[in-house]
Formats: C-alpha cells, sequence, structure tokens
C-alpha cells in the first residue's frame, strides 16, 4: 500500500549540548537523511521538523531540528520516531520501499488465481534482499529478489507477482 509518510528512523539519544539529535536510520542509510528539508513526527504530515542540519556520524545521523536548541530539548525527543514525506524522494524505476511492500500478497505471475501467502518481512542479502513469504497454511518461504523471480510490483493495489523457482512453494 502506498503510504504518504514513511518511517525514516528513531531518535536515540541527543549530541552535543546546543540540541543536535542523534537519528537511528531505518531506510538506506545517514547519507539518505541528507536528502530532507522537512520530517514529521507522525505518519500524517503533522508536527513538522524543519532539519537545520544533517551529518553522517558512523552509523547515525546527527541533525539539527528547528526549536530544538538544548540539550533537555533534544533528550524530550529521545525514542521519537521521525517520517518523511514520501512526495520527497524519486524512486527509480523498479525500486519500493520495504514498508509499502511489507504486507502485499504475493501472487503467481502466470497464474493470478495462485496466492502464495504474504510478504512479512525483507532482509538485505549480500547479492539480493530475501523475502520472506508467510503461505496461507502459516509456512514462512524466503524467496530471492531478483528479476526472475520477482517480476511486478502493484503496491497500490497490494499486490506483487512472483515466478517462484522450482520446488520453493512445493510441499515437503
Amino acid at each position: 500500500m502506498i503510504k504518504e509518510y514513511l518511517e525514516i528512523g528513531q531518535i536515540v539519544s541527543t549530541h552535543g549540548i546546543r540540541g543536535e539529535i542523534r537519528l537511528n536510520p531505518w531506510c538506506d542509510g545517514p547519507e539518505f537523511v541528507k536528502k530532507f528539508k522537512t520530517l514529521y513526527r507522525d505518519d500524517k504530515g503533522n508536527k513538522p521538523f524543519k532539519v537545520l542540519a544533517c551529518r553522517p556520524h558512523g552509523n547515525v545521523a546527527v541533525l539539527k531540528l528547528e526549536g530544538v536548541d538544548t540539550v533537555e530539548a533534544a533528550k524530550a525527543l529521545k525514542n521519537t520516531v521521525l517520517y518523511m514525506k514520501r512526495a520527497d524522494v524519486n524512486l527509480p524505476e523498479g525500486e519500493w520501499f520495504i514498508s509499502e511492500l511489507i504486507g502485499c500478497e504475493v501472487l503467481d505471475c502466470d497464474d493470478n488465481s495462485i496466492c502464495y501467502g504474504t510478504l512479512t518481512d525483507i532482509d538485505s542479502g549480500a547479492a539480493n534482499d530475501i523475502w520472506y513469504i508467510k503461505t496461507p497454511d502459516e509456512k514462512e518461504v524466503l524467496i530471492p529478489a531478483i528479476k526472475d523471480v520477482v517480476i511486478r510490483c502493484d503496491v497500490a493495489e497490494n499486490k506483487v507477482y512472483i515466478r517462484p523457482l522450482r520446488g520453493l512453494f512445493d510441499e515437503n
């Protein structure tokens, strides 16, 4: 399902004494966070924060947010999840946000009457992503997210179409 606002990360601590915060990114990494001029405190776009500065610091992003000028104000935001506006990102053709893929129905691309289950999780593998599919009988099947297997994604319709490798969904 296409979402207008997506989680980008969680504030995990303060940084310094001037109100900077450390954000644990739940996206491609701290460099990705630098693209945003505004982040939000909820998934409806309410309570915007203007991002005055952002820099990677190891595996976190250090942000200076408008109106957060003291260490006490920064501490009050600890554990807050920040959201980005989807329209602020241009995804390349054939790429999707993980949070939009999770929950999609997984169908056979050659016979749409065959439902393999629901996409429940995605892991980044060394060569390609791995998709976790929960079958209708509650089994978990892992599939490689490669062009030969994942044929089409329609997140607007909450469906992905695959051509599974031989034996992946066979009964054991």
